[in-house]
């Protein structure tokens, strides 16, 4: 093992930790502002993913795919928070999760009746399909590099939205109180609405970026979405800065370890034996990492409204 091999599996982690980040700002920003458990968020993910797939399919033009994944998804948001969730809001956490459950079978089920059973796939733009060297020790993946910037680039977009401009001073009163803000006059159900469209285009993002890494298919952001709520509840929930940092970390913790287990584990133990107990405890790594966190911070590194 060498230093130039941890650092590419470093690299790797930080782009799936902005991936991740993409994914749970949205997530975090339902829940905070809204107070609402949406298990759909991942369907919204798979609307962009195929939105990108479908437009760069038929243009050539995998940037005019990313701009549909964003339209896409953002409508789709909006139209299930007009149509469903907005009846949800009165309601407990039980009846949140039954009908976005529902959602999440509706979505699939009508995608796979669309596009069918098989997936689809991206192709990486040809401007980010050179590897690029860095410091004249490893040549990686521009387009990974490309997701650690959009990654980068959203996180700083988020913290100036909800920051320093109007918007997000009412996004930040709403989380604080609902009523108080829709009794100053703010129309509170066009908040929600763009509050939640805001992080489907966020997921739709996601979706489309990692599509080109992997298949476009059904379900494709089931596991993603787990991962998602692993973040939120690591970083805090309703903290867009503790889902930044809740990303990094569950993505470092899950490369690396996937990396460095089976690694560590072969200088004491047979290779059979390594590999085995070294892959099942990089994939529960992230869990107990959360159980750590939430022992000695219950409510996350990072307090709502961080």
């Amino acid at each position: 093992m060498t230093a130039i091999l941890i650092f590419e599996q470093l690299l790797n982690g930080l782009q799936f930790g902005m991936m991740l980040f993409l994914m749970s700002a949205g997530l975090t920003l339902v829940f905070g502002v809204m107070g609402l458990i949406n298990l759909a968020h991942g369907v919204l993910y798979m609307v962009g993913a195929f939105a990108c797939a479908i437009i760069a399919g038929l243009t050539g033009s995998f940037w005019l795919g990313l701009l549909a994944s964003l339209v896409a998804a953002a409508m789709a948001g909006a139209l299930v928070e007009v149509g469903v969730i907005r009846k949800l809001y009165q309601r407990d956490h039980l009846d949140q999760v039954l009908a976005t459950y529902a959602l999440i079978l509706i979505f699939s089920g009508a995608t796979r009746w669309l596009f069918g059973a098989f997936p689809l796939y991206l192709d990486v733009p040809e401007i980010l399909s050179a590897p690029v060297n860095l410091f004249g020790l490893l040549d990686y993946s521009s387009y990974r590099l490309f997701i650690i910037a959009v990654g980068i680039t959203v996180a700083l977009g988020l913290y100036f939205l909800i920051a320093k401009t109007r918007l997000g001073m009412r996004i930040r009163a709403g989380e604080s109180d609902r009523e108080m803000i829709a009794a100053l006059g703010v129309d509170i159900r066009t908040l929600y609405t763009l509050v939640f469209a805001l992080g489907a285009a966020l997921a739709g993002l996601a979706g489309a970026l990692l599509g080109a890494l992997q298949s476009v298919e059904v379900g494709m952001g089931d596991s993603v979405l787990i991962l998602a709520f692993v973040v939120i509840v690591i970083g805090g929930i309703g903290s867009i800065k503790g889902a930044f940092i809740g990303a990094l970390l569950v993505g470092l913790v899950d490369t690396m370890g996937r990396f460095l287990l089976p690694y560590l584990f072969a200088l004491v133990l047979p290779p059979d034996t390594a590999a085995s107990i070294g892959g099942a405890l990089s994939s529960v790594a992230i869990y107990i990492l959360m159980a750590v966190i939430l022992i000695v911070k219950p409510k996350g590194l990072i307090a709502a409204n961080g």
